[in-house]
C-alpha cells in the first residue's frame, strides 16, 4: 500500500482531533476500524476495548469540549510494515472545557496503531495522555 494512503490516514486523525475539540466524536468513529479487537485509552478513564465501549468513550471525551481546534502536531516517530503502522506525535489544540467560557491550550501525547484492512489504513488503537513536559516521580506514584 502506498505510503500516501497512510498520510491521508493519519491527515484524518487530525481533522478528527479539531472535531473532538469541538465536541463531535463522528470523525474519530469513522478512522476506527470495525473489530472487536479496537482500543482506545485517553486522559478520562481506563482503556475501552471494543467497537461499542470505544464509540461511547469517544463520546464521552468529546463531551467534555467545545468550540476548539488542533493547533499543530509534532511527529515524534513512525514505523510502518506491510499492515502495520505506528505513530507516536504531540497534538496541540486549544478548547473549551467542561462549562469554562475561556479558550485553553491542550497539548497530548498520542500514539496511533493503523492497520491495513481491505486496501484503507484503520485505527486500531490510540493512547493519548496529557503528559508533555518532565514530571517528578512523585506524580507517577500509583495512589
Amino acid at each position: 500500500m502506498k505510503s500516501d494512503d497512510l498520510d491521508s490516514a493519519i491527515e484524518q486523525s487530525h481533522a478528527a482531533l479539531s472535531a473532538i475539540l469541538k465536541g463531535d466524536p463522528g470523525l474519530y468513529k469513522a478512522l476506527y476500524s470495525h473489530t472487536e479487537d479496537v482500543t482506545l485509552g485517553n486522559p478520562f478513564g481506563p482503556y475501552a476495548r471494543g467497537r461499542k465501549q470505544v464509540e461511547a468513550t469517544l463520546e464521552g471525551a468529546a463531551s467534555h469540549y467545545r468550540d476548539g481546534e488542533g493547533t499543530g502536531v509534532e511527529l515524534v516517530a513512525k514505523y510502518v510494515s506491510d499492515g502495520l503502522a505506528c505513530v507516536v506525535e504531540v497534538e496541540r489544540g486549544r478548547t473549551k472545557v467542561g462549562g469554562a467560557e475561556e479558550l485553553v491550550a491542550v497539548a497530548v501525547r498520542v500514539t496511533s496503531l493503523f492497520r491495513l484492512e481491505q486496501g484503507a489504513w484503520k485505527l486500531v488503537h490510540r493512547h493519548a495522555d496529557p503528559i508533555t513536559t518532565p514530571r517528578p516521580a512523585s506524580s507517577v506514584i500509583s495512589r
